[in-house]
């Protein structure tokens, strides 16, 4: 093992956790599910130690990690895609308005909790690979780090952000002052 091998892995080691926040909050947006979330992440956190030494030093963890959280996540839907689509049929349909806060509580609360829904509602509405780079920004990620997460061009994101804003914009409109 070469110590640039060698000074990867520990880096994957020593940093892997520091970005285990960032990878759940991906995990649920992509799974829908909180239990099926945290499977991913501990997955991803396997994958990674298990390619440590692959792990150039100096490289981008963070980057590296969302990507192997986003294939093993493509990677599940492909193993079992009629038990996906029916989990996440079912989590559609538990998503429900947010419930209002309580009598005590201020009506500009009760206003933020349901625009934060709604908010909620309109990214879980794009397309996959759309709400996969609002949330990659949202953590964020740089439109050069999302590229190599995702596996494609720096275009092919400023694309796909610029149509997820515009549907975003659209959708939204209501909630502007």
């Amino acid at each position: 093992m070469s110590s640039i091998d060698r000074g990867g892995a520990s880096e994957v080691v020593g940093g892997a956790l520091a970005h285990a926040d960032a990878l759940y909050n991906l995990a649920r947006w992509l799974a829908h599910d909180p239990i099926e979330a945290e499977d991913l992440v501990q997955e991803t956190f396997t994958r990674a130690l298990a390619a440590a030494h692959q792990f150039e030093a100096g490289s981008n963890l963070r980057a590296w990690l969302f990507r192997i959280l986003r294939n093993t996540y493509l990677d599940s839907r492909r193993r079992s895609k009629a038990e996906a689509a029916e989990l996440q049929a079912e989590n559609v349909d538990e998503i429900g308005p947010a419930e209002l806060e309580t009598v005590d509580e201020s009506q500009s609360t009760q206003i933020r909790a349901v625009v934060a829904d709604e908010v909620a509602q309109a990214v879980r509405a794009l397309p996959e690979n759309w709400r996969t780079v609002v949330i990659l920004e949202l953590e964020g990620l740089t439109e050069s780090e999302m590229a190599s997460v995702l596996g494609c061009a720096e275009g092919t994101v400023k694309s796909r952000l610029s149509r997820a804003r515009a549907v975003l914009r659209e959708r939204l409109a209501p909630h502007r002052p």
